[in-house]
C-alpha cells in the first residue's frame, strides 16, 4: 500500500460518513396557506434534529438535512420546484397539501422514473387524501401515511350518526377534487347509515379565493341545518367557521383540518363544544410519555408552533427505519423496506403501510375543541383538541382499486 493510501482511504470514508441525507420538504411556504405549509416544515426539521441529528445521525453516522421547496400550493410552481429537486439530487421529498398538487407531483415523479432509471424519486404523501392516490391513481413511487377521506368519512360519519338530535346536514367545501370527494361520499355514507337526515344543502366555493362566507353562511341559515360538514383548511376554514359563529348559528362544526394554525386562536370560546375534527393524531389526553416529551421539546424550540402534523413524525421515522435495514437511501430500496412494514410510533399506536396500495392503516379519532382536561393547547389560545371517539387501525381499513405497476431492476 503507497505511503498515505490507508489515512486518505479513511479520510474519504469519514467524510462520505458525515455527508447528510437530504429529504425535500415541498409545500406552501407563502402565499393563502403558507402558515399550514411552514408548521409542517418547522414538525419535520424539529424531528430529524430531536429524534436522529442529535443522537449521532443515521446510516452509520450521517445527519439528516431537510430542504424546503416554496410550491405556493400551486401545481404549475409544483413542476417548477420539482426541477429543483432533481437538480439538487433532492430523491426523496415530503408533500401533503392540496390533493390537486399531490395529483400534479404523482404524475410528474411517475413520468420522470419512467425516463430516468436509477434516478427514481420517491413521494411521501403526509396529507394530501384523495382516494384516487391509493386507488386508480397509485403508484410505486408514491406513499400515504394520512388515512384518506373515505376512510376519515366512514369514522365521521359513524360518530355524527350517533347523535340522534341531528334531523339535517349542510356540506360546503372547497371546489376542487377533494372538496368534491367529501361532499359526495358525506352524502352517500349518510344515506346509509342515517336515511332520515336531510342533506339540506351541498355547495362548493374556489378554494382560497373567498374573503367574507357571510353569503354562504345565510344560506345555511335559511336551510335550517342541524350540523355542517366541510372539508376547508387554512384560511377558508377560519374564515367559514368565523362567520358561522359571528352569524348565530348554534351548531356543530364537522372537520377535517379545524385546529392549529391560527383557527383555533381565532375560534377561542366561539368553538367550544362545537368543532368537531377527524384526524389521524390521538389528541389530549397524550397517549405516552414520549410523545409528551416530543411535544414539550417542540414548543420550547418553536413557541410560536404546534405539533400540527405528527403524520410527519411517522412518516419520517418509518423512512429511517427503511433506510436502515436496507442500509440505503436509494427511493427503490427504500419503497421495497416501507412495504408491509409495522412500526408503533410514539405515541403507541400500531400502523402498517399496506404494499399493495401504500396506504398506511392507523387508527382514527374524532376530537372536540375545548379548554378542559388539555395538556397542549394550540396556538397558545388555552383551547386544543380533547379526543372523545377512537377506532382502532384495523377497523379503518377499506378496499382499494390499485392495480400498482411495478418496476423492475
Amino acid at each position: 500500500i503507497p505511503p498515505g493510501a490507508a489515512l486518505l482511504s479513511l479520510a474519504c470514508s469519514s467524510t462520505q460518513a458525515q455527508e447528510p441525507v437530504r429529504l425535500g420538504f415541498m409545500d406552501p411556504l407563502s402565499g393563502t396557506f403558507a402558515s399550514v405549509g411552514t408548521s409542517g416544515l418547522k414538525v419535520l426539521e424539529f424531528a430529524a434534529d430531536y429524534l436522529y441529528n442529535s443522537q449521532g445521525g443515521i446510516l452509520g453516522g450521517r445527519p439528516i438535512e431537510i430542504v424546503a421547496l416554496d410550491n405556493k400550493q400551486s401545481p404549475t410552481e409544483t413542476q417548477l420546484q420539482f426541477r429543483r429537486a432533481v437538480s439538487e439530487e433532492l430523491r426523496i421529498i415530503f408533500q401533503g397539501n392540496s390533493s390537486a398538487v399531490a395529483n400534479t407531483l404523482n404524475q410528474t415523479i411517475s413520468r420522470h422514473n419512467r425516463r430516468n432509471p436509477g434516478q427514481e424519486v420517491l413521494q411521501i404523501n403526509y396529507a394530501a387524501v384523495d382516494p384516487i392516490l391509493t386507488n386508480e391513481e397509485c403508484s410505486f413511487w408514491h406513499f400515504r401515511f394520512d388515512a384518506h377521506a373515505v376512510m376519515k368519512l366512514e369514522v365521521l360519519t359513524d360518530f355524527i350518526a350517533m347523535n340522534e338530535a341531528l334531523e339535517s346536514v349542510y356540506i360546503i367545501g372547497q371546489d376542487y377534487s377533494f372538496g368534491q370527494v367529501v361532499a359526495d361520499n358525506s352524502i352517500r355514507l349518510l344515506r346509509e347509515k342515517r336515511p332520515d337526515i336531510e342533506i339540506v344543502g351541498n355547495e362548493f366555493h374556489p378554494i382560497g379565493q373567498v374573503k367574507d362566507f357571510t353569503p354562504y353562511v345565510t344560506k345555511i341559515a335559511s336551510s335550517g341545518a342541524d350540523a355542517v360538514i366541510t372539508g376547508n383548511f387554512g384560511a377558508d376554514m377560519v374564515s367559514l367557521a368565523r362567520s358561522i359563529i359571528d352569524s348565530g348559528l348554534d351548531i356543530p362544526i364537522y372537520t377535517f383540518y379545524a385546529a392549529y394554525d391560527g383557527i383555533t386562536a381565532t375560534l377561542g370560546e366561539d368553538g367550544k363544544d362545537r368543532i368537531r375534527l377527524i384526524h389521524t393524531d390521538r389528541a389530549n389526553p397524550i397517549p405516552s410519555g414520549a410523545r409528551s416529551e416530543f411535544n414539550h421539546a417542540f414548543k420550547a424550540a418553536h413557541p410560536d408552533f404546534d405539533v400540527t402534523q405528527s403524520r410527519l413524525v411517522n412518516a419520517l421515522m418509518m423512512i429511517v427505519q427503511a433506510m436502515e435495514q436496507a442500509q440505503s437511501e436509494d427511493p427503490y430500496e427504500v419503497a421495497l423496506q416501507l412495504e408491509d412494514m409495522r412500526f408503533t410510533n410514539i405515541g403507541g399506536e400500531e400502523l402498517y403501510m399496506r404494499g399493495e396500495d401504500h396506504q398506511l392503516i392507523q387508527p382514527l379519532f374524532v376530537s372536540k375543541q375545548t379548554d378542559e382536561g388539555i395538556e397542549f393547547d394550540a396556538d397558545n389560545s388555552g383551547f386544543g383538541l380533547l379526543t372523545e371517539y377512537e377506532v382502532a387501525a384495523e377497523d379503518t381499513a377499506l378496499e382499494h382499486s390499485c392495480r400498482m405497476r411495478r418496476p423492475r431492476r
